[in-house]
C-alpha cells in the first residue's frame, strides 16, 4: 500500500447498502474508507456521486476510488470525465486486477443492481492488491492521458 491509504466511496441511491458494505470491508483491512454518501434512499443523481469521488482522486486526497450505482456504468462514465481518472466497471475478478495491472486505473466501479455483496467484496480486493506493471503498459496509459488534452 502506498502512503496514501484513503479510499473514496460513493454511490446513487441504488447502492448505499452495498457501498457500505465495501467500506467497512475495506476499512477492515487497514485503508481509510472516506465515505462521502448518500445515505438516504431518496433518487439521487450518479454524476453528481462519481464526480464528487473522482475529484478526491484526481487531487490526491484519496489513493483510490470506489463508485457503485444501479450497473457501474453511469457512474463510470461521469467519473472518466475528471482529469486524471482511470475507471473502469468490473464484474469479475480477472477485469478489476487487469484494470489495475494494464491500465493503473485509480477507481474503481461496479453495479449493485448487478454483483452481488460477496463477489463485490472479491472484486474489490482484486482491485486493490494488484499493482500497476509499467513497462509497455506505461507508454499505453501515457497515450490515454494525453488524450486528456
Amino acid at each position: 500500500m502506498t502512503t496514501n491509504n484513503r479510499i473514496v466511496l460513493s454511490s446513487d441511491h441504488a447502492a448505499i447498502v452495498l457501498r457500505q458494505a465495501i467500506a467497512a470491508h475495506v476499512a477492515a483491512r487497514g485503508w481509510v474508507a472516506v465515505d462521502i454518501g448518500p445515505t438516504t434512499p431518496e433518487s439521487t443523481p450518479y454524476p453528481k456521486h462519481g464526480a464528487e469521488a473522482a475529484q478526491l482522486v484526481a487531487s490526491g486526497d484519496c489513493r483510490f476510488g470506489i463508485i457503485l450505482c444501479g450497473t457501474g456504468q453511469g457512474i463510470m462514465i461521469a467519473a472518466n470525465k475528471v482529469k486524471g481518472i482511470r475507471c473502469g466497471v468490473c464484474l469479475d475478478t480477472f477485469s478489476a486486477r487487469m484494470i489495475r495491472q494494464h491500465n493503473d486505473a485509480n477507481m474503481l466501479a461496479l453495479g449493485a443492481r448487478v454483483v452481488g455483496e460477496g463477489l463485490a467484496l472479491d472484486i474489490v480486493d482484486a482491485f486493490l492488491t494488484a499493482q500497476f506493471e509499467g513497462g509497455r503498459h506505461a507508454t499505453r496509459v501515457a497515450m490515454i492521458e494525453a488524450l486528456e488534452g
